[in-house]
């Protein structure tokens, strides 16, 4: 008697990552529509509002770029991490504190000129992502303890932390009593390129292509490709693993970070608990899209962008029920990314084997 089991290919499949995530979207949406006529949703009218108010306009891929912005540097902080074997699941709260960071800039210097105000706090931003990464960072290099533990932990003091200061020191006196940070100054706000599409687009491609130069160019990275591959190579060819992993915990946090600043300079007018919005999270699946390539991080996080616009557009304008639109959301993340295992695994039967005593 046979079994189904699951072989890796040898090499994976040729363009198999692209056609998978769109056997998956496909795959999604047939589901999708079972579940829209089981709860009595129109599928046509919500399949139609969820491409138009995602792609179908100018303004609408506004909203898809602003919202991919962060989601592509948050993924790329992880697929660093990742390089080295590292799961940093923790960037939720790295872009919290990045946050926090940069909103400490501008209320040290309110009347800094606009762009010097910005390079700043988006500066206090990748440093205050990169601290927050230090213990973490600190703790799996030394004494091996796991960075998804740590990490993870890290976000819901990063949670605390803002709410303390919402309530407490940095409460907005013209704020009528509501918990809300004092708005950051009116001047330290990025440009646009069109429409509503600001510059953090631009500062982000720049980002995940400077990492991707780097990681292929430079001694560190040809270093760090190593140790993420072997760590007893690397250790033969007296590479530290210590500093690596410690290098790598602190630029995974400091492009965390970075995505924060990028929110609240982009996006957002005020620091709170719901400026990082899940992008942290949802990271983890960009980059697990991506197959870890900061190469591909962009495309996967416009199109989970798309999917995350229409996805909320729908539950506003058509009144669908936020569990449905949000079981639309995971089915297409789903459906990719199970779709996306056969581009590197295909199914094999083989002969059960028999256990006699």
């Amino acid at each position: 008697m046979k079994k189904l089991v699951l072989v890796r290919r040898d090499t994976p499949t040729r363009g198999g990552q692209p056609a998978a995530f769109l056997a998956g979207l496909v795959f999604a949406l047939l589901v999708g529509a079972l579940l829209l006529l089981v709860t009595g949703d129109p599928v046509f009218d919500v399949y139609q509002r969820m491409w138009e108010r995602s792609l179908g306009s100018t303004d609408t891929w506004s909203s898809t770029f602003n919202r991919a912005v962060p989601l592509a540097l948050a993924g790329l902080a992880v697929s660093i991490a990742a390089t080295m074997g590292l799961w940093n699941i923790g960037a939720e709260g790295q872009i919290l504190f990045g946050a926090t960071a940069a909103t400490l800039v501008g209320r040290l210097f309110p009347d800094a000129p606009g762009p010097v105000l910005i390079i700043l706090m988006l500066l206090a931003a990748a440093i205050g992502g990169a601290l927050w990464a230090l213990g973490p960072g600190l703790a799996r290099a030394e004494i091996g303890v796991s960075e998804i533990i740590t990490t993870l932990m890290l976000t819901e003091v990063a949670i605390r932390l803002i709410t303390y200061l919402e309530q407490g020191p940095w409460k907005d006196p013209d704020g009528f009593g509501f918990p809300n940070v004092t708005a950051r100054p009116e001047q330290a706000e990025l440009g646009d390129l069109w429409d509503r599409t600001h510059i953090g687009v631009l500062i982000a491609l720049a980002v995940i292509g400077g990492f991707g130069w780097f990681l292929n160019r430079s001694v560190w990275g040809y270093e760090l490709r190593i140790a993420g591959s072997s760590a007893k190579t690397a250790t033969y060819a007296g590479i530290s693993m210590r500093r690596k992993v410690l290098g790598v915990m602190l630029l995974s946090g400091a492009v965390a970070g970075f995505a924060g600043g990028i929110e609240l300079t982009g996006t957002a007018v005020r620091l709170n608990t719901q400026i990082s919005n899940g992008y942290g999270f949802a990271g983890i699946i960009v980059a697990a899209l991506a197959l870890m390539r900061p190469s591909g991080v962009p495309f996967v996080a416009l199109a989970f962008g798309a999917v995350q616009v229409g996805g909320q557009s729908i539950q506003t304008s058509l009144g669908v029920s936020p569990a449905v639109a949000t079981i639309l959301q995971a089915l297409i993340l789903f459906g990719a990314i199970g779709a996306a295992v056969f581009s590197n695994y295909r199914v094999q039967a083989v002969e059960r084997q028999v256990v006699t005593a």
